[in-house]
């Protein structure tokens, strides 16, 4: 089985965080890998996987990072696929807005969608529409995933409407 979304994380220490992506992917069936790269540790790594991962089937790649967070903006560097980019609220950042920072302010010509801070479920969802604009299975299962969005919203109301208030007047 070849992947068609790669997740890539600085450390493995970021697998919490990518960990509902992965799920999400799992769960949607969709083909995807996961492997650790670090732009500072590894970064010959890093570009050489950048400049394969279309050659080898990858639709869409998806960076976590945490701290000064170059993993996703490095990778956009080096390839013509799309990079969703997941900043990482790890142990040596400033509450998480140096990572935010650094994926979100790319210069021109080297985009990366940036998702919330921790954001993987996002960054999987995200990563499926973009799949699902050219492929009419990836599109039937997203629609399938947006009305069971609307579904949990309906049964919450029906839960909520259980609960009673003095002056709760639904």
């Amino acid at each position: 089985m070849t992947p068609v979304i790669s997740i890539i994380m600085g450390s493995v220490s970021d697998m919490p965080v990518v960990k509902p992506a992965a799920d999400f992917l799992d769960e949607m069936e969709i083909p995807f890998e996961i492997n650790a790269l670090s732009a500072h540790r590894t970064p010959e790594q890093v570009a050489q996987f950048a400049r394969n991962a279309h050659v080898r089937g990858v639709k869409v790649i998806i960076a976590a990072a945490g701290g000064a967070a170059h993993l996703p903006g490095v990778i956009a560097a080096s390839t013509p696929l799309p990079v969703i980019g997941i900043p990482v609220k790890s142990s040596n950042s400033m509450d998480g807005w140096d990572s935010v920072l650094s994926i979100l302010q790319m210069p021109g010509g080297i985009p990366v969608a940036t998702m919330a801070l921790d954001g993987a479920k996002n960054a999987a969802i995200f990563a499926m529409q973009i799949l699902a604009a050219g492929d009419e299975k990836y599109m039937a299962k997203m629609v399938a995933f947006k009305e069971s969005l609307k579904s949990k919203v309906a049964k919450a109301n029906e839960d909520l409407s259980k609960i009673t208030y003095k002056f709760k007047t639904n």
